[in-house]
This record gives C-alpha cells, structure tokens and sequence, in this order.
C-alpha cells in the first residue's frame, strides 16, 4: 500500500484528489494538511511514501517546505501539483528536491501512475517540459548546487541519464538493459558525481541544462 500525504490550502481541491485515490486499490492518503507550517508537522509525524504538494499556499509555500524538509533530510518523494502559470516555482520547487509535478487538471490513471512512478524511484521530469521551463529563466538557474562543467559521462550513463529522464527507476532501467539493479545503481551514483548535483531530478535538469541529453 503506498501511503499519500495532501497538501493543498483548497479543500475542494483536497477532497477532490482524496475521493479519486479512494478509487485506487493500492493507494491510500493518509494525512491533509492546509498550509506549509501544517505539512512540516504531518509529514514527519506520518512518514507518507508520497507527498502531492500545492506551491502557492498561505503561511509557509510549498517551495519552504520542500526546502526545510529537504535541509533536515525528511523530504520524502514529493509530486508538485501545479498549474500552468506556475513555471518558475515548479523550476525552483524541483531544484529544491521534488521529483515532479503534476497539472491539478490531472485525470485519475495519470495520477496513480505519477504516484506510483515516484514511489518506486523514479521522477516525472519529461525533457519536453523541462526544456519550456529552462528557457528563459536565467534568473533562477544560478541556484543550481553543481559543477559548471562536469566530467564527461560514458556512454553507457548517458543512455541511462536518458532513462532517467524519462522517469524511469532503477530497477525498471536495469530490466530495460538487461543488468543487476546494483549496477544501475552505481551508475547513478557515479552521475550525480560527475554533475556535482545531489539527486536524480537534479541530474536531469542539470543535463538538459547543458544539453547533455
């Protein structure tokens, strides 16, 4: 069962999402909050395996929490729920440590996949989107926590920053290539190394950044 923590000030909005996951065999929420200041108290108190988070809130935004609970290491995966004028905060609010982001139009089938996707490893970073949300926002890219050049990938992590790009996890790009999930993970570590960056959605956005992928 993959436990859910809601984030929204909207309640509606809240309601609504709860009642499609009650639809979900496998997918349960297990804490709301409305506010930022109410998530920093929920999600470490309940320790959900996903979090959907709301950016524009009242008291605390979704971008603080992302950064607070990422700073203490209690960020757990964490989906952006968003709307189309929200770029920049989506931009920030993936370098700040979320895996994704979601449009609060979403249907229900792409819901649970995201949840899914994020709770076994993976990310909802599509190298379309993510190159609309790079341009033209200079202004925000020198927050990026990495090397100006990285060292070169070989080619076997380039096809496998690819993967991730594509929201893959570890375990799926090991079936895809054919190798031990260790492997698949070594890989990754060796990555983010070499882009000076701290995780995979970093990676990702760090690679389009440079045109690596």
């Amino acid at each position: 069962m993959i436990r859910v923590c809601l984030v929204d000030d909207q309640t509606l909005v809240r309601q609504g999402v709860r009642s499609l996951l009650d639809l979900s065999e496998d997918i349960r929420v297990v804490a709301e909050a409305g506010d930022g200041r109410q998530a920093l108290e929920v999600i470490p108190q309940t320790a959900p395996d996903v979090v959907l988070l709301d950016m524009r809130m009242p008291v605390m935004s979704g971008l603080e929490v992302l950064q607070v609970l990422s700073a203490r290491q209690q960020l757990p995966p964490t989906i952006i729920l968003t709307t189309f004028d929200d770029d920049e905060l989506v931009l920030a609010g993936l370098k700040a440590g979320a895996r994704g982001f979601l449009l609060k139009d979403v249907s229900l089938e792409q819901l649970v996949a995201a949840i899914h996707t994020v709770a076994g490893g993976g990310s909802l970073v599509q190298p379309a989107v993510t190159q609309r949300l790079l341009s033209g926002m200079e202004t925000i890219r020198n927050d990026f926590v990495s090397l100006g050049q990285p060292d070169p990938l070989t080619e076997r992590e380039t096809e496998i920053l690819r993967l991730m790009s594509g929201g893959y996890s570890n375990r799926e790009i090991a079936n895809s290539l054919g190798v031990a999930e260790g492997t698949v993970k070594n890989h990754v570590s060796n990555i983010l190394s070499k882009l000076g960056v701290r995780d995979r959605t970093r990676a990702v956005l760090k690679a389009f950044e440079l045109k690596l992928i």
